[in-house]
């Protein structure tokens, strides 16, 4: 009964939004005010959605998952990011959404590194689930706060990035023209020649190159963009392809990547873990740094979304910091013979005191 009779008078204890909603208790004098007042409680639930418990959410994390590939996930061209978020929610015992903690997540990351996992692969698992609930948010599929959010991530030391000498350079193109593997010959000097990826060299189509300029497009960034090249090596591709008799289609090359791993054992060159073809986009980029290339012309020609990951080839530039040499306090004093002066002067000072 929300009505009943008491000592006092005529008690009414509502709660109008339901269980675990706002409880309201009134004592009025008489039935009939206590009935009006329970009848007025009742209507401000239409009036009032606020007066109405939210629903109890019982997605978990795999829903949202479901959800946001749904939505955003399936529109991206590279889908490694889909199967990395499900394998992770099943590592993580598929939670209630709304019980997945950053704690949680601490747990599951300090286990990753036991197992011998990167720093750098954990923080690239957290930033993939992390976006998935700032993804969420802005389609209004999830009203909660990102449990991620003030999760920081691993301080990960900036990797040192390898590139090729002049020599290696040398080494390397003839040991692959040794080999007589033209695709592989032709796809690394591309690669040299503009700071692209091995797979987008590769891929290259005959309606990419145009005239003396190659338009690299369906890149990692999603981001055309097009880089001009000597018309030496224009003529070696086209020749290369005229002459060829297995069909590829409209593509210039097939599948090489086995071959230059061979050529780069037969020149004895020797790289850090994961930087096999793409050693060469480093070199195109340090070497047009070190020749005096702007920043920001480099920025464009690698397709960089930000300039700070760029900025990683600019100690190589020949000027980059030379104001040390000129502005540090050493360089600023007027000569030596002004230091040499003034120790003179503090021995005559000593031997004085001595006598």
């Amino acid at each position: 009964m929300t009505i009943k009779k008491t000592k006092s008078g005529w008690l009414v204890d509502i709660q109008p939004g339901g269980r675990g909603a706002k409880r309201y208790r009134k004592t009025l004098k008489t039935q009939a005010e206590a009935k009006a007042y329970e009848a007025w409680l009742t209507s401000k639930i239409a009036q009032a959605p606020e007066w109405t418990p939210s629903p109890k959410d019982s997605r978990r994390l795999s829903d949202l998952i479901e959800l946001w590939n749904l939505h955003h996930g399936m529109q991206l061209r590279h889908s490694r990011t889909y199967p990395t978020l499900q394998r992770i929610c099943d590592a993580l015992g598929n939670p209630l959404a709304t019980g997945f903690s950053a704690d949680d997540f601490a747990s599951y990351r300090a286990a990753r590194i036991a197992e011998g996992v990167t720093a750098n692969t954990v923080n690239r698992e957290h930033a993939y689930l992390r976006a998935v609930f700032n993804e969420l948010v802005r389609l209004g599929h999830w009203h909660g706060e990102n449990p991620l959010r003030r999760l920081r991530q691993f301080r990960v030391p900036e990797r040192e990035l390898s590139f090729l000498s002049l020599p290696q350079i040398n080494a390397l193109l003839a040991a692959l023209a040794h080999r007589k593997r033209k695709d592989a010959l032709l796809i690394t000097k591309l690669c040299l020649a503009t700071g692209a990826r091995w797979s987008e060299a590769e891929g290259l189509r005959s309606q990419q190159l145009i005239g003396n300029v190659v338009h690299y497009t369906q890149t990692k960034t999603d981001k055309n963009r097009s880089v001009p090249i000597g018309s030496a090596l224009v003529e070696e591709i086209v020749a290369f392809r005229a002459s060829r008799t297995k069909n590829l289609g409209d593509r210039f090359f097939e599948s090489s990547a086995g071959a230059f791993r061979m050529a780069i054992e037969d020149a004895k060159i020797e790289l850090p873990d994961g930087q096999l073809t793409h050693v060469l986009r480093h070199t195109f980029a340090s070497h047009f740094m070190m020749n005096g290339g702007n920043i920001l012309t480099l920025q464009r020609i690698l397709g960089h979304t930000t300039l700070q990951m760029t900025m990683r080839y600019s100690h190589l530039a020949p000027d980059h910091l030379q104001e040390a040499k000129l502005l540090n306090p050493l360089t600023m004093l007027e000569s030596t013979s002004e230091v040499e002066s003034l120790a003179a002067q503090l021995r005559d000072d000593s031997q004085n005191r001595r006598r």
